[in-house]
């Protein structure tokens, strides 16, 4: 499996956007280990692929705009389409899937490497329900071409009480 894993305290070669999600991993207490690779996984059957774990284990982070403008993150599994409707009636507002340049002045990631945490500015988020049915998964680490993995316990603390049903299995 191509890639290296790097810790914080040994890489200083790391970009702002994955010190970012260390950071603010480290602040809730979880440790963070990066999966560099040599190559971008931009997809989650890509990153699966990579990884050789299932596309369900995945956790895509997925950036929608509010009709007024607000960002929300939606975290869902690899193998699941976000339904729109449910997340509006989640956050109280209609939401759109947000374009390049909304996802980088919210986020502070290119799409392909948003994280699950890190944003440089606050977004509201929800968490997938079926990402819990896996004891690890794999979200982005800031880039497109890191990753970091994450045990259920640790993904129940970053997640709270944000854990909604909103998704479907994709056809």
């Amino acid at each position: 499996m191509p890639g290296t894993i790097l810790s914080h305290e040994i890489n200083m070669n790391l970009r702002s956007a994955n010190n970012r999600v260390i950071d603010a991993l480290s602040a809730l207490d979880i440790k963070c280990n990066l999966k560099l690779l040599d190559h971008e996984t931009r997809t989650s059957q890509a990153a699966a692929q990579t990884l050789g774990c299932s596309v369900g284990q995945i956790a895509k982070s997925l950036i929608f705009s509010t009709v007024s403008g607000r960002a929300v993150l939606a975290v869902t599994s690899g193998s699941n389409r976000v339904v729109l409707s449910m997340v509006s009636d989640l956050v109280g507002e209609k939401i759109a899937k947000a374009d390049a340049d909304f996802v980088r002045q919210k986020t502070g990631f290119a799409i392909g490497g948003v994280a699950p945490v890190g944003m440089i500015t606050p977004i509201e988020t929800v968490f997938d329900r079926d990402l819990f049915q896996y004891d690890i998964v794999w979200a982005a680490g800031g880039t497109a071409n890191s990753l970091f993995a994450i045990c259920n316990k640790d993904l129940r603390k970053l997640a709270g009480d944000r854990i909604f049903g909103f998704a479907v299995a994709l056809d």
